[in-house]
């Protein structure tokens, strides 16, 4: 996943909506008082440049107490210099307005990107407090420069002239988003709907935050705990001592805890033998978010939603999902609706099937009990097992942390880009086990600086996801610090760090969202990396998974981790052979997540149910979709559903399996065209990785590919031709 971030101006619509609440025009903006003379902010890091390489943040001197202070800070020059800009007597150019722009909101920038990264990575209640209160501060702050009349006019002055005012073809690009980011924002409204915007999107960006807080405590409030060890039948040593010093440092000493992660699926139900053990741990699992109690969200989501589809009418849209996905390259409901509802029939069919081999295997053992969502996994490997004679314990010692990064990740970049790295300890962070890497490109020279940052931890997010620290941007001469976050459980001391499949795929992915930042080679910092429409942002991170199962790289990295042995062809070849198993069960918990999202988010205002009918309505979406098959719950439930309630994946979920098909499409190019060569990965990077937002995305996958999407690999790779 990939956590998109409020940049220098704009909050675009291609990102999470624009959210404001107080004045439209810069010069009727109260002054913000600046916190300059305040004794805390006197040596206040985060007001001056970082003089570390690449502007690297300096986590060893930011304190809590120093954001509120900065934010101010930011906030009140940002607003000055978009007065200057709005209210400048000389007749509109791109120079004075467009790039001013581009060029304005430095400090801000600065403090929001290092607050949005630890708020996620390394939050406390102080962060949580500031950002609670910040949300409707900074969407105010936005709503001042996107809804400002003076400074839209000027915009609207160039791109009536656009044609005549001699720019290349980056710059006429940057003066239409611009132009796009204030009409989707609301620009054109009278001053009664601008008014009525303000209201709603601060009320939205106060809700927000707010799912995030409630669903990042519950589900550490919902850590399973086990008094005895049989309870724990079928986990390693190693992981039951995981369980037992997480107990303990729960306060549950002698007792056992398995942590949640933010999916519905939990990995420990891969091997728990007793099935009591796993139906408690999926029922904490289902329950998140809806069980009553000060961490319930169902009156967040269906406030949240409603909200949303009231934005989406006063912007000339029937519900939330038109307004977004007319900004995407889907570029409408009715196209995502047929492309999900394609997958939908075939994707259940298929896990029924899976189903009915599962349930054939239950009833052999004389288990006495009918499939449940408890029981999938564990029963699936057991058919591994027997149809592949594949244990994942038997791989795991092959997958290292260590050997999958540098010898798997860094090892393809290098045959891929000619990149190289170098581990550095002399950089602070802001967790002891974050590691931090020197990317060299091809010429030796430094490109950028990537932040690890692997384990789980109570106040980290779930998930996995990549966020810029500081990003390309040749009008301010910075380069690339970027950060790849996982949520890997670590291993008492001495004990190695094994990876299971999902977790190296998972590891190549945000790479692969690094690699889009880091190669980001534009003019403009609106387009930098990742700034891309949403449901095109996976495809290079989707696609840079292929890696590691591409024999070259698996054969350099898979070392058994105490013998050093490389991992035996045969059991590649098991891995091989399980390509497409058990995609029946993925493909339909991905759909069912998607179908949520869309649902909500195609509603009218006045058809959102009451916070005490969000089960009925997932219930009947599912239904209503073919997707009503209870051993296959979706992959996230609404309660827990982070990317769409507070992430900025609100109708865009599907953008996974969007990006899917052009990444079956590219994967499907390298196999025909040489594989892992320097010439493709430069072609690679040269099309597509280094133009960010400067291109039509999918003019860049046509550069690239030579040809149209096709859905085709993807049902060969899902198992649904």
């Amino acid at each position: 996943m990939h956590r998109q971030l409020t940049i220098a101006l704009i909050v675009s619509s291609i990102l999470t909506p624009v959210y404001a609440i107080n004045s439209t025009e810069v010069s009727k903006m109260p002054t913000l008082a600046p916190h300059a003379q305040a004794p805390q902010a006197r040596h206040n890091p985060l007001l001056t440049e970082s003089t570390l390489p690449f502007q690297y943040p300096e986590f060893n001197k930011i304190k809590n107490e120093h954001f509120a202070p900065a934010y101010d800070q930011g906030m009140l020059e940002h607003l000055q210099e978009i007065k200057a800009i709005a209210e400048n007597k000389a007749k509109p150019t791109f120079e004075n307005t467009i790039i001013a722009m581009e060029q304005s909101g430095k400090l801000l920038a600065r403090v929001d990107i290092i607050f949005d990264n630890l708020s996620n990575a390394n939050t406390n209640e102080s962060l949580q407090k500031i950002q609670k209160d910040y949300a409707p501060k900074l969407a105010a702050h936005y709503d001042a420069v996107l809804l400002n009349t003076a400074l839209f006019e000027r915009i609207e002055t160039l791109y009536a002239k656009h044609e005549q005012l001699g720019l290349d073809a980056e710059a006429q690009r940057l003066l239409w988003r611009y132009h796009q980011d204030f009409t989707r924002a609301g620009a054109e409204l009278s001053p009664a709907g601008k008014a009525e915007l303000k209201k709603i999107n601060g009320e939205i960006s106060v809700l927000q935050a707010s799912f995030s807080q409630h669903t990042l405590k519950e589900v550490a409030s919902s850590t399973v705990y086990f008094d005895h060890l049989e309870d724990l039948d079928g986990l390693t040593d190693a992981e039951i001592a995981t369980a037992k010093d997480y107990a303990k440092e729960d306060g549950h000493e002698g007792k056992f805890a398995i942590r949640l992660v933010n999916t519905t699926s939990q990995p420990a139900l891969d091997k728990l033998s007793k099935r009591e053990s796993r139906q408690k741990i999926m029922n904490a699992s289902l329950a998140r978010g809806s069980r009553g109690g000060d961490n319930d969200v169902r009156d967040i989501i269906v406030t949240l939603a409603k909200k949303r589809a009231q934005r989406a009418n006063l912007l000339g849209h029937p519900n939330f999902a038109s307004y977004v996905l007319a900004d995407e390259t889907a570029g409408s409901t009715k196209d995502v609706n047929k492309f999900l509802g394609m997958l939908a029939p075939m994707a259940v069919k298929n896990a029924r099937k899976e189903g009915e081999a599962i349930q054939a295997v239950i009833d052999k053992n004389n288990g006495g009990y009918q499939l449940s969502a408890a029981d999938w996994q564990f029963n699936t490997e057991e058919i591994r097992k027997n149809r592949y004679n594949l244990d994942e314990t038997e791989l795991k010692p092959y997958f290292e942390l260590n050997n999958v990064l540098i010898d798997g990740v860094f090892y393809a970049a290098n045959k891929l880009y000619g990149l190289t790295f170098k581990e550095r300890f002399d950089l602070p962070v802001y967790e002891p086990g974050v590691r931090v890497f020197n990317v060299f490109d091809n010429d030796h020279t430094q490109l950028a600086i990537l932040i690890a940052d692997f384990y789980a931890r109570p106040n980290k997010n779930g998930g996995a996801w990549e966020m810029p620290y500081v990003r390309q941007n040749p009008l301010q001469g910075t380069r690339p610090v970027v950060a790849i976050h996982l949520n890997i459980d670590a291993q008492p001391a001495g004990e190695p760090v094994l990876l299971t499949q999902v977790e190296i795929r998972t590891m190549f992915h945000e790479f692969g969202h690094a690699l889009h930042e880091m190669f980001s080679n534009v003019k403009y910092p609106r387009f930098a990396g990742t700034i891309v429409p949403r449901d095109f942002v996976e495809y290079p991170s989707q696609l840079n998974q292929m890696w590691a199962r591409w024999p070259e790289v698996l054969q350099h990295y898979a070392r058994h981790y105490q013998t050093g042995d490389t991992i035996p062809q045969a059991l590649v070849d098991k891995l091989t052979a399980t390509e497409t198993f058990n995609q029946g069960y993925l493909t339909t918990e991905s759909v069912a997540a998607d179908m949520i999202d869309q649902a909500w988010h195609q509603l009218a205002v006045d058809d959102i149910p009451a916070a005490d009918g969000v089960a009925a309505f997932e219930a009947a979406t599912l239904k209503k979709a073919g997707l009503d098959y209870a051993p296959v719950p979706p992959r996230y439930r609404s309660a827990y559903f982070s990317h769409i309630f507070s992430n900025g994946y609100a109708s865009g979920y599907y953008g996974y399996l969007w990006s899917e098909v052009l990444d079956a499409n590219t994967v499907e190019w390298f196999k025909k065209n040489g594989g892992l060569t320097r010439a493709n990965g430069d072609r690679l990077r040269h099309t597509l990785l280094s133009n960010g937002g400067s291109k039509d995305a999918l003019t860049m996958f046509r550069d690239f590919t030579g040809g149209e999407p096709d859905i085709g690999p993807l049902l060969k790779r899902h198992g649904l031709e």
